[in-house]
């Protein structure tokens, strides 16, 4: 039963994710932003003005507030947890940014609160909602192409001292809970798990090739993947190039090969490469290699909500991506 009632909202944390999920809201009918929370006083006031709604440097004077419903996390990694532990105990629905935590142990802590709570739990997978990716899953699905036997995915991406040093988080174990992989590529792991199914074993390695001296954390991992189907999966994944590059896919069954360059989908089979889809239209303030999913999801997340269904990328989803990543981790006796 769809609930008709207007949805108030609220995000916390203004910084370079914030205008994506402000604009979403914007251009959703029954939905109204009412709070935007930055520790930073001029970026609160900024949003605010901006988006024409409350600000506040204080995250838990919207917690009792009975107008809002739904809360975005748009914070640091290391305050996902409490936040949204904070927000599922007083019945908020709640729809974080990656990485579900920065540390296994308070992730274990999040998904605990959120199977106790009326409110729902969301994880940002955007990437999912790309047309490449869900026609990705539809083939693997029908198995129209035969078995899956492996998979790659490779992301080439730029991060410079400037970058780090901008933010008082990135780059630290204690805060960021990791590097490439929990900030950059866990999306492109979370592709690769979602296709490939349940894990079998994870082997890896991190390395800091050009952030040395910059950064604790890792700028530069690989990994090989085996999936408990027989088909296995590689990974490579760096902040040491110097552009940002379009995210690289390939998924090879027994008749044919998925392959993904620039956000096109091609099938090649029978010795004829077939061009299955292109990426859609930019959205506004979107990176193009971030992709373009962030509003269909969020537009998808509140639908759930209004129709009393279950989000299908919930906490437990959400996990696998990171669970892996610290797998990688563990794998390359890096911390974790």
């Amino acid at each position: 039963m769809q609930n008709t009632k207007k949805l108030g909202a609220a995000i916390i944390g203004c910084g370079a994710i914030f205008p994506l999920h402000a604009q979403a809201l914007a251009g959703l009918q029954g939905v109204e932003l009412l709070a935007v929370v930055d520790s930073d006083p001029s970026k609160a006031e900024q949003a605010g003005r901006e988006y024409g709604c409350m600000s506040t440097t204080d995250y838990r004077t919207i917690i009792d507030r009975d107008d809002i419903d739904v809360v975005h996390l748009c914070t640091p990694h290391h305050l996902h947890a409490d936040m949204a532990v904070e927000l599922l105990h007083a019945g908020k629905h709640v729809l974080t940014e990656k990485p579900l935590a920065d540390s296994l142990d308070a992730a274990h802590r999040l998904l605990k609160a959120a199977a106790n709570s009326t409110g729902q739990l969301g994880v940002v997978f955007q990437n999912r909602y790309n047309d490449p990716s869900v026609r990705i899953k539809q083939m693997i699905e029908s198995g129209e192409l035969g078995r899956l036997l492996c998979l790659k995915g490779v992301v080439t991406w730029h991060r410079d001292e400037a970058y780090y040093q901008s933010s008082n988080w990135r780059g630290y174990w204690a805060t960021e809970g990791g590097g490439v992989l929990m900030n950059q590529t866990i999306h492109t792991l979370d592709l690769l798990q979602w296709f490939g199914g349940e894990i079998r074993s994870v082997r890896g390695s991190v390395t800091t090739d050009v952030l040395d001296g910059v950064i604790e954390v890792e700028d530069t991992a690989h990994a090989c993947i085996d999936f408990s189907n027989e088909a296995r999966g590689l990974f490579y994944g760096t902040n040491a190039y110097l552009v940002n590059s379009p995210v690289e896919l390939e998924v090879v069954f027994e008749q044919g090969t998925l392959l993904q360059r620039r956000d096109c989908l091609y099938l090649w089979k029978d010795d004829q490469e077939t061009l299955l889809c292109e990426p859609a239209t930019k959205s506004a303030g979107a990176k193009s290699y971030w992709g373009t999913g962030h509003f269909r999801l969020i537009e998808d997340f509140y639908s759930h909500i209004r129709e009393n269904r279950k989000f299908w990328i919930d906490g437990e989803e959400g996990f696998k991506a990171m669970k892996l990543a610290k797998d990688i981790y563990s794998s390359s006796n890096a911390r974790s």
